[in-house]
């Protein structure tokens, strides 16, 4: 009997179907010479300090450091787990050969090997090795079967991870809350944890303690259009007033009009850390949150593997893609195009090099009916996806340099002269407007101008998001915006991509960072645990991501295990020696940490408007103006604006950041009614529209309509409001009128569900 062993309950399901084992059991499914069972995740641990030695139960510093000489795995002990262990092992006991069906990644080996291990399986193993769940890839890839000696290395960094945290985690966690936690407090220290838990901390005390710095920038608005002082800024005043007082004197003369054609190519597929860093900003989603609905679109076949760290596709890949983009037909619109003459092979797509056991995530061209936030993700990784076989964008790059005597000034501009891949990520209802286009200019046309000299101050780096920290971790702390070099710094990021919001949700949960909106700020206990270790090997991002390095080249097969975990130890021995011999106690506890009086003014002080992000270009943030709150990034094109009086009514501030967070403010009164024939005031919401521009959606009296709307469908019963959709009262008559709640959320938009929204949408869903 061929014993397929996977990693969840409903992949077994799957693989039993295709393999046509179908008959089920306790803990597995069998027929057609297969047995197909499953673990849940980890059936298997490595051992606990006391397993080792009874004594080591004992949290004591003489104790330390625990070094065993050989990890052992044992059972969770969880009744649950040891049933289905016990169901597993009888199955390997009657094997002729064992498929690990397990997750096609570090992990998934290790969890897996652990099992055949631990039931002392020595008979032949075979590794299904695939990038989705599709029916067409689970037979291709039993029909490739690998051997499972190909995936040793695998295994072998896996088992020295779990060793080098087990290591690190125990004696660490054991060392700084013996030495240095107060009443009940227990510090938990970890060879990822801590160094992203010191990037936050170094961030908020780099804020905390910057110091502004004024600067001075002369400008000029000649034909509506803004020109610089090409040297840039003033660092004294006096230098830049001179300069500003001798420009108010001449005409402004167009000396130097360069346009310079090019490209701007499409964003690259996604990785999970970029997939997790998109999602955070688009849509405010956690990094956890975004890996629990990509794994879900996973497991539902819609896309493929999502534990990954590369953005490229390899070239077995490139035939697969026609068939791919013609199953999306959700997205003909955006795909006819491309499918109408050979499909585009790029190496920013393609390239072997880059793709190790898994390429970056792509539809699998499987479609059906998704939840609302699941459909936000999927369409993002396909449009993604679209987008790298559509035409590069063509622009057009302007520099216009005006002279002022003999002062320069310059303007840029950029054109779209052909959209490309744009089109993709284009609202067919919206009409786009480009941004930076320049009005014409002649060289040597003269003109008068408006300068003007402003005052500006330095400003500290921004506290961290979960987009941003996430990227911190992929770059071992390094600031990266280029793309081609962060591939080039992942093998030295810390965590693995599959991690990584663990580790984040570890440090909430711990009480050690915390949300402030978008921004992650670590807690006064945080910021106590970083300042109290002074083990740099603890805390440097770069250090641990040189460690990080030497797991991959394990799996690579360039580097040693058994190296790795002896220097493992060698430092573990070291750190207690040096945490031991610490003279001062930091006494930390949740209940006792004070808070620096800078640090609690911030804290107690809200940001306001100032401190959000404008939500139209996503680039920019918020300033005050005379009339209105807009965006900084003005001069690169965008228009958004809040003005302080809208429609006659004066909006508080507190109403604007309702808008910005909820999409809507509250109902508000007092707003001028535009009908020359009424003197009543409008009551009513404001929100955006899709160019966030500001509409007025006037409240209108409260119907009782639901409660007695007849069915639009078949006219006779009544709509009725069910568990998870509205349906009729005559549905036992035939009529099969059904509204779901995630169709009339998805139909709603960001706009709030009122009951009047909700009617017209059933009644326009049937019109």
């Amino acid at each position: 009997m061929k014993v397929c062993i996977a990693e969840k309950p409903s992949v077994a399901r799957e693989i039993a179907a295709i393999l046509g084992a179908n008959t089920k059991h306790d803990g597995y499914f069998e027929g057609n010479g297969y047995a197909v069972t499953f673990t849940f995740g980890h059936l298997c641990t490595l051992f606990e300090p006391n397993d080792y030695k009874a004594y080591w139960k004992s949290w004591d510093l003489n104790n330390l450091p625990m070094l065993p000489e050989k990890f052992q795995t044992k059972v969770v002990e969880n009744s649950g787990i040891q049933k289905q262990f016990k169901i597993v092992k009888k199955l390997f006991e009657q094997a002729e050969v064992v498929i690990n069906c397990g997750d096609a990644g570090q992990e998934g080996e290790l969890i897996q090997r652990w099992v055949m291990h631990q039931a002392n399986y020595k008979g032949e193993v075979k590794r299904l090795w695939i990038s989705s769940l599709t029916t067409e890839a689970i037979k291709e890839g039993f029909n490739n079967l690998k051997p499972s000696q190909n995936y040793d290395n695998l295994y072998y960094a896996g088992f020295s991870r779990a060793i080098g945290d087990w290591l690190l985690g125990m004696n660490a966690t054991r060392l700084y809350t013996l030495k240095h936690g107060g009443y009940k407090q227990m510090l938990s220290v970890g060879r990822v944890q801590t160094p992203t838990l010191a990037m936050v901390v170094n961030r908020f005390k780099e804020i905390e303690d910057f110091k502004p710095l004024p600067y001075w920038e002369l400008q000029t608005l000649y034909k509506d259009t803004l020109f610089s002082y090409e040297e840039g800024r003033f660092l004294k005043m006096k230098d830049g007033e001179i300069m500003a007082q001798k420009v108010k004197e001449k005409d402004l003369e167009i000396v130097s009009i360069n346009k310079k054609k090019g490209f701007e190519y499409a964003p690259k597929l996604f990785d999970l850390t970029g997939l997790q860093v998109y999602c955070n900003t688009k849509f405010g989603f956690t990094a956890d949150e975004t890996l629990k609905m990509v794994q879900k679109l996973y497991e539902q076949k819609v896309v493929t593997y999502p534990r990954v760290d590369t953005t490229f596709l390899p070239n077995d890949v490139y035939p697969k893609v026609p068939g791919i983009l013609q199953k999306l037909t959700n997205y003909s619109k955006l795909t006819q195009s491309i499918l109408g003459k050979k499909i585009r092979k790029s190496s920013k797509v393609f390239n072997d090099n880059k793709v190790t056991d898994h390429h970056a995530i792509i539809p699998t061209g499987v479609q059906i009916k998704l939840q609302y936030n699941q459909q936000q993700v999927y369409d993002t990784i396909v449009r993604r996806f679209i987008a790298v076989f559509h035409e590069d964008c063509q622009v057009a790059n302007t520099t216009v340099i005006g002279q002022v005597d003999t002062i320069n000034f310059k303007t840029t501009g950029k054109e779209i002269l052909s959209k490309g891949w744009k089109v993709v990520f284009e609202n067919a209802d919206v009409k786009s407007k480009e941004a930076g286009v320049l009005p014409t200019f002649v060289k040597g046309e003269k003109g008068p101008h408006e300068p003007s000299f402003l005052e500006k101050q330095t400003k500290p780096s921004k506290q961290f998001t979960e987009a941003t920290l996430l990227r911190a971790m992929e770059t071992a702390g390094k600031q990266v915006d280029d793309d081609e070099m962060r591939e080039l710094m992942k093998e030295n990021g810390i965590g693995r991509p599959s991690t990584r919001a663990n580790i984040i949700e570890t440090l909430f949960r711990r009480k050690y960072i915390k949300r402030n909106k978008k921004q992650v700020l670590p807690t006064p206990t945080g910021i106590q645990l970083i300042d109290t270790i002074q083990n740099d090997l603890l805390k440097s991002a770069e250090l641990t991501g040189q460690w990080e390095k030497q797991l991959k080249d394990i799996e690579k097969g360039t580097f040693s295990a058994a190296t790795f975990i002896a220097n493992m130890k060698k430092m573990v021995d070291e750190l207690v020696y040096e945490v031991r011999s610490e003279t001062t106690r930091a006494n930390i506890s949740h209940t006792i940490v004070t808070i620096p009086e800078k640090a609690a003014e911030s804290e107690i002080k809200k940001p306001g408007i100032t401190a959000e992000s404008c939500p139209k270009c996503k680039h920019g943030t918020l300033l005050k103006g005379k009339a209105a709150y807009g965006c900084n990034a003005y001069k690169e094109g965008c228009n958004f604006v809040l003005p302080f009086t809208f429609k006659g009514k004066k909006i508080s501030e507190k109403q604007w950041l309702r808008l910005l967070a909820k999409g809507y403010t509250v109902n508000l009164k007092g707003f001028k009614n535009e009908d020359p024939n009424s003197d009543r005031s409008i009551e009513g919401l404001v929100r955006f529209n899709e160019l966030f521009q500001l509409v007025l959606e006037t409240k209108k009296k409260e119907q009782k309509i639901v409660d007695t709307l007849n069915c639009p469908k078949c006219k006779n019963g009544t709509v009725v409001k069910g568990k998870t959709a509205y349906g009729c009262t005559e549905y036992k008559n035939g009529c099969d009128f059904r509204f779901g709640f995630g169709d009339i959320k998805s139909k709603a938009a960001d706009r709030p569900l009122t009951k009047e929204l909700v009617v017209s949408i059933l009644m326009e869903g049937y019109s």
